[in-house]
């Protein structure tokens, strides 16, 4: 199961067999306990749930939950697989399934930006800044006529970034079994200590 969930550790850059400079961003990625298996036949569809980190502090349903698997996770993952799994409950994944260039997709939560306006957020065009012009960096009309108000989704100024985005096509650069190390080529979504979440095989 090329899947795995680690800590993004921040960028760098490695030398190939080429001599080239690659950009890589290296996350640690420990090894995930499998805690809960869903089949077609009990629950109408396959899944692995995985469970990543230590928690020093987990309530009565967590606990009930992760006690099969012998487990304290702090994050937990669940990951749809085309087939019912051959995995068990309790059994750990690493990145040893993991190869140098495999294809990934890289999905975690995206720095947040704050409030920003609509030529930063929406790359919107200004207006002139000459001729008396004073509307500069306004987003402009939104509509003053029917239908009399504003429909959801309009293009506007507003929280910037924070959102789950995901990133496809990229490959692993670099690979350490023993640190628990996997290096994906590239930028990859989320602040630096950020969780992410990374499938093989997803173009």
């Amino acid at each position: 199961m090329k899947t795995i969930i680690g800590k993004k550790l921040g960028m760098t850059q490695i030398v190939n067999n080429d001599g080239r400079m690659v950009p890589v961003t290296l996350v640690e990625a420990a090894p995930c306990v499998v805690t809960q298996i869903k089949t077609i036949e009990k629950d109408g569809y396959s899944a692995v749930q995985l469970g990543y980190g230590e928690s020093k502090k987990l309530n009565k349903a967590q606990t009930g939950h992760l006690k099969q698997a012998a487990s304290s996770s702090k994050k937990l993952k669940e990951f749809r697989t085309d087939t019912d799994s051959e995995l068990e409950v309790g059994s750990k994944v690493s990145i040893e399934n993991f190869e140098e260039g495999d294809v990934v997709k890289v999905t975690a939560i995206s720095k947040g930006k704050g409030f920003a306006g609509t030529i930063k957020r929406h790359n919107f065009s200004r207006g002139p800044e000459s001729h008396g012009s004073h509307n500069v960096r306004q987003p402009g009309s939104i509509g003053s006529m029917y239908p009399q108000k504003v429909f959801k989704g309009k293009r506007m100024a507003g929280h910037m970034g924070a959102e789950k985005v995901t990133t496809r096509g990229l490959k692993v650069a670099y690979l350490d079994v023993d640190s628990n190390i996997i290096g994906i080529k590239g930028a990859i979504p989320g602040p630096n200590k950020s969780i992410v979440y990374i499938v093989g095989g997803a173009k």
